[in-house]
């Protein structure tokens, strides 16, 4: 099976190796450079940005980066920015391929091991008549 996608932009593969997978999703660092570009227009908004930005660049270069100061620096760019919940919709052509994509590198994660078994994807249960 070829480990090529027929859309690289959001795909899943094997690393070389396959000691690990890969999982790509363009439009999200898209979305993220968009939203934050949308937002600079704002003199204000540009202001508490780049005071973010800057808060988050010595935290990079510090030791607190491993001490969780990074995810609060991230968090504080993305609220400056009105930054949206980082997420790519898929139609059903998507989820099928990425479903495919998927379970080859879980193929390629799980060939050696005592566990060595055929893994599936879990299923998602569809009630009937529409009640949630």
């Amino acid at each position: 099976m070829s480990t090529e996608s027929t859309n690289p932009d959001l795909s899943f593969s094997s690393r070389a190796d396959w000691l690990a997978g890969w999982l790509r999703a363009d439009r999200i660092r898209f979305d993220t450079l968009v939203s934050l570009v949308a937002s600079w227009s704002d003199p204000d908004a540009r202001d508490d940005i780049i005071a973010n930005l800057d808060e988050l660049a010595e935290v990079v270069a510090s030791p607190r980066a491993a001490e969780g100061a990074l995810d609060a620096a991230v968090e504080a760019v993305e609220d400056a920015a009105g930054m949206d919940t980082a997420q790519v919709p898929i139609d059903k052509t998507h989820a099928v391929r990425l479903h495919a994509e998927l379970s080859t590198v879980v193929e390629h994660l799980t060939r050696f091991g005592p566990n060595r078994r055929s893994v599936s994807m879990p299923r998602q249960r569809r009630d009937i008549g529409g009640a949630a």
